[in-house]
């Protein structure tokens, strides 16, 4: 095992163009993690540290952020504003004509959505900027800034939201696997040194049983979410050709991966389950009623991470999202079309409409198994930290399904790359 990975390694170092890759991809990554820690002028420190430790929905966010909320980094934003944008357009593709059509249209469509969904990234960075002050000013973190010092910092906040955008966008074209993903990766690995140290800093000699069966459990998690990633479906798909003796045919298969989603749904799940307990917190801190103040208190309670609500909660956003995001990146009808142009079917199914529905039925099948395991294992966590008593010790389910889906992704991604060299190698 150690020696495959070994030559695994020194393959992709050999080969000149994965390497370029990969030089690209950690000079860029050096280039996010110094910008992330630029702090932003006129933050208390004490302050903000104390706020931190004492909200566990802030301290969360703060390690997807990468610690650039905790240090208020010019980058604090960081990716949430296009990640809270590329959900708003994903859901309007539904209910507008005219963005239902691009999502149709394949490469050129997908550019135009995403052109539109920078463009609504912008006022949603400069919203969430302001509330982002409001929210230090009402804790005494920041002090009262007049109108221009408050443009200042909206205008650098949003500009440093832009700038991680522009830098996960050089990633996915120039580098390894899909930038804006392996940027919060990136962050949320960069954490885990300070998570370590805070966890042994606090653990005493009776946690070591509990920490054991922690640890063989979170083990346990990881080799689940392995294998739920590798898991296909294989359609045997077969193509007529005519040759000079007639007709022949050859055969194929159609992987259909359990969860074709990706990391995606986590994603997007994260960004929506912070957002009631956020905007609780923003006029909890506000010049508002005694009744509105009440309101949003209790919903800061409801949707606390360790509450019920906020599993239940993150568990249906997971499960919604992987079926919703499935659907965009998977079309039966296209695959059917496409199968049927070259001369291909799938055994016992006509071309055409019954090879898509019955594909709409294997896909839909599959992705309930892999929506209700990215689910359970997003919530799961939670549920055993709760019940070892030991709250310190995860950077919880949402982290580690990132951190194993981006590492199995890229490694997907080298691994094909490799194989074009060779082939292209063997064709010279």
């Amino acid at each position: 095992m150690i020696g495959q990975i070994i030559e695994f390694f020194s393959r992709l170092i050999r080969s000149r163009d994965i390497r370029k890759k990969i030089i690209i991809t950690a000079l860029i990554l050096v280039v996010y993690r110094f910008a992330a820690h630029i702090p932003a002028a006129g933050v208390d420190r004490t302050s903000l540290q104390r706020l931190f430790a004492s909200s566990p929905l802030l301290s969360l966010l703060d390690v997807f952020s990468g610690g650039t909320l905790a240090n208020f980094s010019v980058m604090a934003l960081a990716l949430t504003p296009y990640i809270n944008a590329s959900i708003i357009l994903q859901l309007l593709t539904m209910v507008v004509p005219r963005l239902e059509e691009l999502s149709k249209e394949g490469e050129y469509g997908q550019e135009k959505i995403n052109q539109y969904t920078k463009l609504l990234m912008i006022p949603l960075a400069a919203m969430q900027s302001f509330g982002m002050y409001t929210l230090l000013t009402g804790q005494g973190v920041i002090g009262s800034l007049g109108t221009l010092p408050l443009i200042a910092m909206v205008v650098t906040m949003t500009a440093g939201s832009v700038f991680s955008v522009w830098l996960g966008e050089l990633i996915t074209e120039y580098g390894i696997g899909n930038g804006i993903s392996f940027l919060i990766f990136a962050g949320i690995v960069a954490r885990l040194p300070v998570t370590i140290a805070q966890s042994i800093t606090a653990l005493s000699s009776d946690d070591l049983l509990r920490i054991s069966v922690f640890l063989v459990l979170a083990f346990v998690i990881i080799a689940l979410i392995v294998l739920v990633n590798e898991a296909k479906r294989n359609i045997p798909i077969t193509y007529a050709r005519r040759s000079i003796r007639g007709l022949s045919s050859s055969a194929s298969i159609l992987p259909l991966k359990l969860n074709q989603a990706g990391v995606i749904p986590i994603i997007f799940a994260v960004s929506l389950v912070f957002l009631p307990s956020m905007i609780a917190q923003f006029l909890s801190n506000s010049n508002v009623s005694d009744q509105v103040y009440q309101i949003s208190l209790r919903v800061s309670e409801l949707f606390n991470p360790n509450s019920l609500l906020y599993s239940a909660t993150y568990f249906l956003l997971v499960f919604g999202f992987t079926y919703f995001y499935t659907s965009v990146v998977f079309n039966p009808e296209k695959i059917a079309e496409n199968l049927q142009k070259n001369g291909g079917f799938i055994s016992g199914i006509r071309p055409g409409v019954q090879t898509k529905n019955y594909l709409s039925y294997v896909i839909t099948r599959i992705t309930l198994v892999g929506a209700l395991f990215l689910g359970f294992v997003a919530i799961l966590p939670s549920i055993i930290q709760n019940s070892v008593g030991i709250s310190n010790l995860a950077i919880g389910g949402t982290g580690v399904l990132i951190v194993v889906s981006v590492i199995l992704e890229m490694t997907s991604e080298l691994e094909g790359q490799l194989v074009m060299k060779k082939y292209e190698s063997f064709l010279r």
